[in-house]
Formats: structure tokens, sequence, C-alpha cells
């Protein structure tokens, strides 16, 4: 007596969830390729290290050999950043800055900047070039 059940395994694949997850990957590493770029917007040589870097939600405060100070893409003066950069940072939970200087950069100006930072509970990360 053979006994045959109703249910059969059939070895077909439906690519359609496959196709679904890859372009959700490549519409977020599009997005996220993008928001990258957002840092660079003053051109300056910063030093080399190796190490992980990350990207956040973030402030980018520059120092240039010439000595100036920019928040973003704004130029500000040495006597205002404090201000204008806790107004720039009000709006984040976890208020932080990616600290940019040229390779030359005295470093009185970039501990000055740090205090800033440390005063008021802001996280700083210090931007380097890929060797």
């Amino acid at each position: 007596m053979k006994l045959r059940g109703r249910n059969q395994i059939r070895p077909e694949f439906n690519m359609s969830s496959m196709t679904d997850v890859v372009f959700l990957l490549l519409i977020f590493f599009m997005i996220a390729s993008t928001l990258a770029k957002q840092l660079n917007t003053i051109d300056i040589k910063l030093p080399k290290a190796e190490g992980k870097t990350e990207n956040r939600n973030t402030v980018a405060v520059t120092i240039t050999n010439a000595g100036q100070f920019f928040i973003n893409d704004k130029r500000i003066s040495k006597i205002n950043l404090e201000e204008r950069l806790i107004f720039s940072l009000t709006e984040m939970k976890i208020p932080s800055i990616v600290l940019r200087t040229e390779k030359k950069v005295a470093i009185d100006q970039v501990v000055y900047v740090m205090n800033i930072a440390n005063k008021n509970g802001i996280k700083v990360v210090l931007a380097v070039d890929s060797p």
C-alpha cells in the first residue's frame, strides 16, 4: 500500500524577496555615501592616522593654519566660537563635534576648542585622513 501526502515540496525559489532586499541595501548605501561627504566642507590637509571612522549627526569645527575658525562652512571669530557652537548643538541628543585641523595648527588652538567642549559636555572626535 502506497501512502502519499498531499503536501509536496517544490524546489522553486522566489526571487522577488531577494530583489527587494538588494534594492533596499542599494538605497541605504547611496544615502549613506552622500551623508559621509558633509564633513568635507573646507578643503584642508588633515593629519594621517589609522582607525575607525564614525558618521553621526555632528557639527564640524575646522581650524586652518591661518588661525581661522569655521563651524561647518561658516567662518566664526575665536571670541564667538563658544556661543555659536552651543547654539548649533542645542537640538542634538548627544552633542558632538568633529574637530578638523590642519597639520601645522598650534596645539593651543586645538586645546581652546577642546576646553569649550569639555566645559559644555560636548563629545569631541578628531578628524584624520587615512594613510
